[in-house]
């Protein structure tokens, strides 16, 4: 893979990790452009590593709060000082214990269908048809009404479902963050909090499929420089990309990203 090609695969996976608009699907699309008859799968994960930084300098208030306030409950609970009851009562807290619990669903699904849905990715066709999906699926937010809470995180069965919205879109084309966005409003979250509860839920799912992708496939496979590059434009473009896409959820705007969807599903599977 050359440099080039390495930092036009990090722009578009910037951009599209965060747009709901299937980053898995865009890239199985331009490595067949750029002529890759197999996917590159380490590369994918160093690209996919690269939007994680991006959501964790954009909700690294979030995640201090949940790793200190999580910690500071054990520790009482180990003292028998507070029961699980007093989750509720320690919003951060219930938000670490969703992305556990909707962390699970998404590992289930990774693990059992991983071999299947690697051979998808080789076939534009079948990602163009998941992103006419996609298309749907985000038309249909604007009939939607959100919950009016913003702080509050979803119980355990909300998280249980997002989760597995967020397992399903590991087939390319399907789009993560509009899936999981989509589904946290449906079941009652505000904008703000699904989109919140989307990006934090990813942070372990895409350290999962970084694990599993490394422990398989070496450095040989790609190069380390156009790793690196591709790497960090993704995630630079990434860290921009998710400022505008809150922005976008935060205004009820979501929807607007169906018709594109629905356009670059239809002509890649007439082209």
């Amino acid at each position: 893979m050359s440099t080039f090609a390495a930092i036009l695969l990090g722009i578009i996976q910037g951009l599209t990790e965060f747009l709901p608009i299937s980053s898995s699907g865009h890239l199985v699309v331009f490595q067949n452009l750029l002529g890759f008859s197999e996917p590159e799968l380490l590369f994918d994960s160093a690209l996919h590593m690269g939007t994680l930084v991006a959501v964790c300098l954009y909700f690294r208030k979030d995640l201090e709060l949940m790793f200190r306030d999580s910690w500071g409950f054990i520790i009482r609970w180990s003292k028998r000082e507070v029961g699980f009851q007093q989750i509720k009562e320690t919003p951060h807290v219930g938000l670490t214990l969703a992305v556990i619990v909707g962390t699970l669903p998404t590992a289930v699904i990774g693990i059992l269908f991983r071999s299947s849905i690697e051979r998808l990715f080789g076939s534009v066709s079948f990602a163009a048809l998941m992103l006419l999906c996609t298309g749907g699926i985000l038309a249909s937010s604007k009939w939607i009404s959100p919950g009016k809470t913003r702080g509050k995180a979803p119980g355990l069965p909300g998280a249980l479902l997002v989760g597995t919205a967020q397992g399903i879109a590991i087939l390319p084309g399907i789009s993560r963050s509009g899936t999981t966005i989509v589904c946290g409003m449906a079941l009652g979250l505000s904008r703000e909090m699904a989109a919140r509860f989307s990006f934090l839920l990813s942070i372990p799912a895409i350290m999962g499929a970084l694990t599993l992708q490394m422990s398989t496939e070496g450095l040989d496979s790609v190069g380390l420089l156009p790793l690196f590059m591709g790497f960090a434009t993704s995630a630079l473009v990434g860290l921009f990309a998710l400022k505008l896409l809150m922005a976008v959820v935060r205004r009820g705007y979501l929807f607007y990203f169906a018709p594109y969807c629905f356009l670059v599903g239809l002509l890649i599977l007439l082209i």
